[in-house]
């Protein structure tokens, strides 16, 4: 049950404190494609703990960085500090396994499978057990299985998607596959958890369930959040944090009071400065 009290024993421990020592820091990140930069000598730290926005209009770069965050892009320069190392560019399989998962602004799911198979994907990194043992699924292995199955339950509890657990997520409305997307990112159970635009295309009451959410992950789990949002009033309500990028260049780091004073944030979103 070792894996099954890890996931229990993470529910129930107190947050740490919202904003605490950084857990990862991007100096003069650069990235480009071709002759365009997406990202411009960027700087940023993420706090333990904390719900960091990452906004700006379209095209500002902010996916982009989220990519460079969990390893898909490689920034040409720049370095990423991470668990005490320093690192010229992060790689998916070490984000994973150190703790960072995502969620995706265009819902990457496995269309035909029920939402309790696509949570259990999420548990994959998490299986000690080879093919061998899995293909028998007998002994060691299905004790496994039962284990991150249990842990699976209870976000399948916590998501509130108990009615759909055995239904094929290519059948289920817009807003509850994005809640088993988040399903599938909590049941790596990681450190930092990147969200890109995860109310994107939601209404009212779908986007205040998702906020729900978001907000008791970070304050019952102590998961630390970057968020990519275009909805401002979310934004503002919800982070501890805001950075802003505008054409792939940094133009406020601040709280959301800070940010929204900003005159450059303004003129950027106005469309003034250009």
């Amino acid at each position: 049950m070792a894996e099954a009290d890890s996931a229990l024993a993470q529910t129930l421990a107190p947050a740490p404190q919202r904003g605490g020592a950084p857990v990862l820091r991007l100096t003069d990140i650069e990235l480009g494609f071709g002759g365009v930069k997406a990202i411009n000598k960027v700087s940023f730290e993420v706090r333990k703990g904390e719900i960091l926005a990452i906004i700006g209009p379209n095209g500002a770069g902010k996916s982009s960085m989220l990519n460079v965050i969990n390893g898909f892009y490689k920034p040409q320069l720049g370095t990423i500090e991470f668990q005490g190392r320093t690192l010229r560019a992060m790689d998916p399989n070490t984000a994973a396994k150190n703790g960072i998962a995502r969620t995706f602004q265009n819902i990457a799911l496995f269309k035909g499978m029920s939402t309790l198979d696509n949570l259990m994907t999420g548990r994959l990194l998490k299986m000690k057990r080879g093919l061998f043992w899995q293909a028998l699924y007998w002994g060691p292995a299905q004790k496994e299985e039962l284990e991150h199955r249990e842990a699976v339950e209870k976000i399948i509890d916590f998501l509130e998607i108990q009615a759909v657990r055995r239904t094929p997520v290519g059948r289920l409305p817009y807003g509850l596959q994005k809640r088993v997307e988040l399903g599938r990112a909590l049941a790596m159970e990681p450190d930092i958890l990147l969200l890109d635009e995860p109310m994107a295309g939601m209404n009212v009451e779908e986007k205040e369930d998702m906020c729900r959410f978001i907000l008791e992950v970070n304050q019952e789990f102590g998961t630390t959040i970057v968020l990519i949002e275009h909805d401002m009033g979310v934004v503002m309500d919800i982070s501890d944090r805001v950075v802003v990028l505008d054409y792939g260049v940094k133009i406020a780091d601040g709280t959301p009071d800070e940010v929204r004073a900003n005159q450059r944030v303004i003129d950027a979103y106005l469309g003034v400065s250009h």
